[in-house]
């Protein structure tokens, strides 16, 4: 008897299968679960365990670029108060140019002659273009008070530096150039207006294709070369960091104590106190897995 009973109950109760759509199996709802539904649940499988000296190490990339950034504006600073005449601004053009060249040569980048006399002839045209184009800069604020270009040059710049990609993902790597996103080309031009902005407040042409040249070697180039010596050897790119840090540190406490200590608080908070905060919240990362996601393709494409 009790064993008819049994039969009789799973006729009337049949298992629960999983299936596509639950309303198929009779006996069950829709949203049906039995106690084997959190067999297969995964805690924590893609969470990366965090070292701080590594997460330090990769935040020196940021911090880099914003003494980078920094020089510059101490450069338009100078060349404002008229402290760096337009000689001295045209042999810097000149020095960085070759000191590009130089380390895209000493890093392993392949550089034929073919593609050096390409370059030459591009960078010909660009400058050529831009001095002509100079005693349009010159005038181009004439109308606007020196309040309003200095409080737009500052906003401009914060843009770009909370858009940059500094991951250096659109630099060429590895005879690839993956395609500039979005919010790299506006971070790229915010950087060029802000240049422009400040070219035209100064004294005469000259002085306006000097600062824009160097401003643009700064924002178009500096990050390819810095991702050189990245790829070449991380332990120099480190180094070269922190010589850049120091250096910076050192002009700006010359220039003014409050920038100065506005500077040297950014760095650390960059450098130190980020990636302290990320280490210390990784243990309430809390990431939960399981059939109830979405199924992830995977395509194995073979030449």
């Amino acid at each position: 008897m009790e064993i008819g009973g049994e039969e009789n109950s799973l006729l009337m109760h049949p298992k629960w299968r999983k299936v596509a759509y639950g309303g198929m199996q009779r006996g069950f709802n829709d949203n049906h679960t039995d106690d084997s539904f959190l067999e297969d649940m995964v805690t924590n499988a893609n969470v990366v365990q965090r070292d701080l000296v590594k997460v330090m190490q990769d935040s020196i990339s940021i911090s880099q670029y914003l003494c980078i950034v920094a020089l510059v504006v101490l450069v338009w600073s100078y060349t404002l108060g008229s402290n760096i005449n337009c000689n001295s601004l045209l042999l810097l053009d000149l020095l960085l140019l070759g000191l590009g060249f130089l380390v895209l040569l000493l890093t392993g980048e392949m550089i034929s002659l073919n593609l050096l006399l390409h370059y030459i002839l591009n960078i010909t045209y660009f400058v050529t273009g831009l001095y002509a184009l100079s005693p349009i800069y010159h005038t181009l604020t004439r109308s606007i008070s020196s309040d309003s270009i200095w409080a737009l040059t500052v906003l401009l710049l914060l843009v770009h530096l909370f858009l940059h990609d500094y991951t250096g993902c659109t630099v060429k790597v590895q005879g690839s150039r993956k395609n500039p996103t979005l919010r790299s080309n506006i971070s790229l031009n915010t950087s060029i207006i802000a240049s422009v902005l400040i070219a035209s407040r100064l004294p005469s042409r000259h002085h306006v294709f000097a600062i824009v040249l160097f401003s643009l070697q700064v924002f178009l180039f500096a990050p390819l070369v810095t991702s050189c010596i990245k790829r070449h050897s991380f332990r120099l790119h480190t180094w070269l960091s922190v010589g850049l840090m120091l250096a910076t540190l050192v002009l700006f406490f010359q220039l003014n104590w409050f920038l100065f200590c506005l500077l040297f608080s950014l760095l650390v908070f960059v450098t130190v106190v980020c990636p302290y905060w990320l280490i210390k919240i990784q243990k309430y990362k809390f990431e939960i897995n399981g059939p109830w996601d979405e199924a992830k393709l995977c395509f194995d494409i073979r030449d």
